[in-house]
C-alpha cells in the first residue's frame, strides 16, 4: 500500500454523491492503460464511465478481456454478460476465454486493479464483502477473495453509512473477512478515503460533509494527509 501525501478538499455545498458520480470519481482515478476487474454490483457501472480514450481494458470473471459500458436497447446480446449476469458491450479487440483461465489471470496477478463492494473495510485495510454472518442471509463470494489477493491494487466502492446509520469503515471488521490489508483506497458517497498500511485513515474529498464531522461519526484514526 502506497503512503499518499494529499491534504483533504472539502465540498461541503454539495453531496452526498449519486451512484453515477461514485462511480464516475472513481473512473477518473484508473491509471491509463490498466487492466482493471470490476465487481458485481455497484462496482460493474465504473465501466460507463471510462471515456473511449482511457485505454482501459476491463476484465471480468466470467472469460472477457475488453468489456465497454453496459449493453442497453437493440446493442443487447444474452450472450454477452459480465459476470454479474448484466448485458454488456465488447470493444475493437476484445478476446474470450475459459473460467479457468480468468482466475489465473486473477491469481497469478496480471490484474493491475479491481473494485469491490463491501459491508465493512477496516483501519488496516482488511475487507469483509461477501456475508454478513445473520442468520438466513446467503453467503456470495465468488472470485472476491482471488481479486482481493491477485490484483496489485484494490478500491473498494460503497455508501459509507448503513441504513441504520452505523459507519462501515471500522476498527476491526465485524464480519467474516474476504482478506486481510488489501485494501488501498475507499470511494464512498460522502467521501474518499485512503488505507496507508498503519491503521491511519487519510481522507482525500468530502462531498455534502466536513472532515470534523467524518472524524466524529468514524471511530477509525482519520488524518487530513500522511504528515
Amino acid at each position: 500500500m502506497r503512503p499518499v501525501s494529499a491534504s483533504v478538499v472539502e465540498h461541503t455545498d454539495r453531496g452526498p454523491l449519486g451512484r453515477d458520480e461514485m462511480a464516475r470519481v472513481l473512473a477518473g482515478d484508473i491509471p491509463r492503460g490498466a487492466y482493471v476487474n470490476l465487481g458485481i454490483g455497484q462496482p460493474t457501472t465504473v465501466a460507463d464511465h471510462l471515456p473511449p480514450d482511457a485505454g482501459v481494458i476491463l476484465h471480468t470473471e466470467n472469460g472477457m478481456l475488453g468489456m465497454g459500458p453496459a449493453a442497453t436497447g437493440d446493442a443487447i446480446d444474452p450472450d454477452l454478460i459480465n459476470a454479474g449476469k448484466s448485458p454488456v458491450t465488447e470493444l475493437p479487440g476484445a478476446s474470450y476465454f475459459h473460467h479457468a483461465d480468468s482466475f489465473a489471470m486473477m491469481r497469478g496477478g496480471h490484474l493491475d486493479l479491481c473494485v469491490l463492494g463491501a459491508y465493512q473495510v477496516s483501519a488496516s485495510g482488511d475487507l469483509a464483502n461477501w456475508h454478513t454472518g445473520e442468520p438466513g442471509a446467503i453467503p456470495a463470494v465468488g472470485g472476491a477473495m482471488d481479486l482481493a489477493v491477485g490484483a496489485k491494487r484494490v478500491f473498494v466502492l460503497m455508501s459509507l453509512f448503513t441504513r441504520a446509520g452505523e459507519p462501515k469503515i471500522v476498527r476491526e471488521c465485524t464480519y467474516p473477512l474476504t482478506a486481510l490489508r488489501c485494501v488501498d483506497r475507499i470511494y464512498t458517497d460522502v467521501a474518499t478515503f485512503e488505507i496507508t498500511g498503519d491503521d491511519r485513515v487519510v481522507v482525500r474529498e468530502t462531498w455534502g460533509i466536513s472532515f470534523a464531522e467524518l472524524r466524529s461519526r468514524l471511530d477509525v484514526r482519520l488524518e487530513r494527509d500522511v504528515h
